[in-house]
């Protein structure tokens, strides 16, 4: 199982901070996780499909973190505008991984979510 950062652990605990931490109510924080989770599924068959296996499923490196972790990674860059070198410390990433996860995420979202929530 994976190590949670800091910040996921607090807003599991701290349920009634996710407004002022990321700039969604817990409701849309919830929903965002599971449409994210589902895009990226429904990505991952699209490329399937396609693929030519050199190496066996499962194989490569594994994600430092999880999906949900990205995902509030993304919503606290565009909350607070953070350098991706300070997003890297406070995530336990590179800031070259920050700044892939942030744009991942982003371009992912970005045609499936209207404009107004995305700003």
């Amino acid at each position: 199982m994976t190590e949670y950062t800091y910040i996921l652990a607090y807003i599991q605990d701290h349920s009634q901070e996710i407004k002022r931490l990321l700039g969604l109510e817990r409701q849309q924080f919830l929903g965002l996780i599971a449409y994210g989770k589902l895009l990226k599924e429904n990505q991952n068959k699209e490329i399937e499909k396609s693929k030519t296996r050199l190496i066996k499923k499962g194989g490569g490196n594994k994600a430092k973190l999880s999906k949900e972790e990205q995902i509030i990674l993304m919503l606290v860059y565009l909350r607070h505008y953070l350098s991706f070198q300070l997003l890297g410390i406070m995530f336990k990433i590179s800031e070259s991984s920050a700044h892939n996860i942030f744009n991942y995420w982003q371009s992912l979202f970005e045609g499936n979510l209207p404009a107004s929530l995305f700003d």
